[in-house]
């Protein structure tokens, strides 16, 4: 795609052009219009003068002698000397009733017939020369008045007349362009800076622009990119964090992974490879149970969100997830109750993000509770939020550890644990705008505050 400068500067140039041959066109037609207006009221004004003229009352004699004198004086004209030379393409004649001609110029035309009709004429004499005619009709004298002029006077006046209009008009479209050109350029260096600067960036840098001083338009564009940069910073950031999380957990569990199968390798009775294999199963499923919460971890992590959540009924969608735990809970010999209360309003919120906080809450609280242990949750509208709590009947926890259970990778009183379940909690809770409250009651109390209404 061409440049905003040439795609601008044609768009205003083939427009000045354009408006410039139309208004050519129109002076000359105008031109033409006018000279021929004048022209032929000329030739009318010659023919009324010549009219009178021939009309003077003297004796028959005298006029003979007069018409004698008018051809003299004529046929004496030199143009290039005491005259003009447009006086030969200027040419009149009177004719008597009998046709026989009284006065004539010595360049005037010579007819194949007499012109009889009155008024103005184009019309074309022997010599194939093109001439504008007014013929006067003196019917009481009964004289017929010719008064011409070559074509070829009139073109040239028009052809001067253009030429001194339209020269200036193209020298000042040319300084008119040219200067257009650097206003144009002027008005276009913010952002020719801008293109500059962001071509002499290095490919790595994510620093915001700082471009002073800037354009209104421009404005935007900057913050735009500045958003972007910082958006991209925080993805790297987070990717860069994930990949440092996973490396370090997931060393220990692959180095005792390769202990127990080596043990596996060097055992010498069946009963020692059953225990060493299931110690082998028992750590790739831990090891299986890091990466799924870390790869959770990575998604739930804060970010901007592109589109508007759907609206959900926080009820139902909180049954659904607690219908499908409820099998494996019974595997592990628990009941699950399930309370809500108060005007449970439809709320916009991402479901998967209510999902996974229920599930990483119940998970924990399963692994935590005691044989035939009872895990209640609840959903109820306080002021201006919904508290979605895990309740469980296992140890509780203890005031020193409360700050720790929701870091990273802190994991109490469970060996198989990852450490990540409350921390996804956590940052689930940011998302939704609220915060995780744990706190004893018959067991652990997880509470998760939901403002996203």
């Amino acid at each position: 795609m061409t440049s905003i400068r040439r795609r601008t500067l044609t768009l205003i140039i083939g427009l000045m052009l354009a408006g410039l041959a139309l208004i050519s066109v129109l002076n000359l037609h105008d031109s033409n219009h006018e000279i021929a207006e004048v022209y032929d009221a000329q030739l009318a004004q010659s023919a009324r003068l010549l009219q009178g003229v021939m009309r003077m009352p003297i004796a028959a004699q005298q006029q003979a002698d007069l018409y004698r004198a008018f051809n003299s004086a004529l046929s004496e004209a030199v143009p290039r000397v005491d005259g003009h030379p447009y006086e030969r393409k200027i040419a009149f004649q009177v004719w008597n009733p009998q046709g026989e001609v009284l006065v004539h110029t010595a360049s005037a035309p010579s007819f194949a017939a007499l012109p009889d009709k009155a008024g103005f004429s184009d019309v074309v004499d022997l010599n194939k020369r093109h001439w504008r005619a007014f013929v006067l009709e003196d019917k009481h004298n009964g004289l017929r008045i010719w008064v011409g002029e070559r074509d070829d006077v009139r073109a040239d006046l028009v052809g001067r007349i253009v030429r001194h209009t339209l020269w200036p008009n193209v020298i000042g479209s040319l300084i008119l362009a040219a200067m257009v050109w650097l206003a144009i350029g002027w008005g276009l260096k913010p952002l020719a800076n801008m293109a500059a600067t962001l071509r002499a960036r290095h490919s790595g840098s994510l620093a915001p622009l700082q471009l002073t001083p800037l354009p209104s338009e421009l404005e935007p564009m900057q913050a735009a990119l500045n958003r972007m940069l910082a958006q991209i910073q925080d993805v790297l950031a987070r990717e860069r964090r994930f990949i440092a999380d996973a490396a370090h957990e997931l060393r220990t569990p692959l180095a005792v992974l390769r202990v127990h199968a080596q043990n596996l390798m060097e055992s010498s009775t069946e009963e020692q490879r059953r225990e060493s294999l299931a110690f082998l199963i028992a750590g790739v499923d831990r090891a299986s149970r890091l990466v799924n919460q870390l790869l959770t971890m990575a998604r739930i992590e804060p970010q901007s969100a592109l589109q508007m959540p759907p609206c959900i009924d926080l009820v139902a969608t909180v049954r659904s997830c607690l219908v499908e735990l409820t099998p494996w809970l019974l595997s592990k010999d628990l009941e699950l109750a399930f309370d809500f209360s108060g005007d449970i309003s439809p709320v916009r919120v991402d479901p998967g993000l209510i999902e996974i906080a229920l599930n990483n809450l119940v998970t924990n609280a399963a692994n935590f509770s005691p044989p035939h242990g009872l895990i209640t949750v609840r959903l109820a509208r306080q002021a201006d939020h919904y508290a979605l709590s895990v309740e469980d009947e296992g140890p509780g926890i203890d005031e020193a550890e409360r700050e720790h259970l929701l870091e990273r990778f802190y994991s109490r009183g469970n060996v198989q644990g990852a450490g990540l379940g409350l921390s996804i909690v956590q940052a689930i809770a940011e998302r939704l705008g609220g915060c995780v409250r744990l706190e004893n009651s018959k067991g652990l109390k997880a509470t998760v505050e939901i403002y996203r209404f």
